[in-house]
């Protein structure tokens, strides 16, 4: 089975479909895993809400998930992402914001469990430390988890001696899945901050027992127009280009 992991889509349909386009030229898709955040920033919620939609998929909450579908408020948003999160939950009808509101914090699939942040604070946390890791491992149950939230691609292990390290995950590197535990983080679909404009994904063949990171260009400046003639932050289109 060959899984699609997307995580902070953002509302950025060019490059949602972008990497959809690659994976299936690439073998096809069984399945979709979304880490969180599949709207907020970007212009065209509904649109990214269908077409996770329509794969067989799991997903779980991310923080801007919850904002627009009105189950946290944004007083701890900074000030772009609060007025994108207002302006994205008047785009969204009843069904999508109920579709949102009932995403789990937490989603377990067999070795993997999927969550935003962490397992300490789903929601909020940014798992980019050694000690936010080293909890990372000490509440996992499964394996191997999922994040997303930080934007940033990275793989952590977890040895048989407890000795916690970090690897920078790059563009076409195939990791064969160790007995040792894992954090995995695919990086960002919608709004990559690893200085690298490319969306970012992760395919998981569950037969091989792989899983692969992949970059993939898409039409930035397309996405850019559209957030500027939603009249979102201009900040928000800008920052798509740097990878930032």
């Amino acid at each position: 089975m060959r899984i699609l992991i997307a995580a902070d889509i953002h509302a950025n349909l060019d490059a949602l479909k972008a990497v959809l386009r690659h994976a299936e030229k690439s073998g096809g898709i069984d399945r979709l895993w979304c880490p969180g955040d599949i709207v907020g920033y970007g212009p065209e919620p509904a649109s990214c809400i269908a077409l996770v939609r329509s794969y067989q998929h799991v997903a779980v909450a991310g923080n801007h998930d919850l904002a627009a579908a009105g189950k946290i408020t944004t007083g701890d948003f900074n000030p772009a992402a609060a007025e994108a999160a207002a302006w994205t939950a008047g785009q969204l009808g009843y069904e999508e914001r109920g579709y949102l509101a009932q995403l789990p914090d937490v989603a377990f699939e067999g070795d993997f469990t999927l969550v935003h942040g962490s397992l300490r604070a789903p929601i909020w946390e940014y798992v980019l430390s050694m000690p936010a890791m080293e909890a990372q491992f000490r509440l996992m149950e499964t394996r191997y988890s999922v994040l997303g939230h930080s934007h940033v691609p990275f793989l952590t292990e977890e040895g048989d001696d407890g000795r916690v390290w970090m690897s920078n995950w790059q563009d076409g590197d195939l990791v064969n899945l160790p007995e040792s535990r894992l954090i995995i983080n695919p990086g960002g679909v919608g709004q990559p901050r690893d200085g690298d404009p490319r969306a970012a994904y992760a395919l998981y063949d569950s037969d091989d027992r792989t899983i692969t990171l992949h970059r993939v260009e898409y039409d930035v400046t397309a996405t850019q127009q559209k957030i500027r003639a939603a009249d979102l932050p201009a900040s928000l289109a800008d920052r798509l280009a740097y990878g930032q």
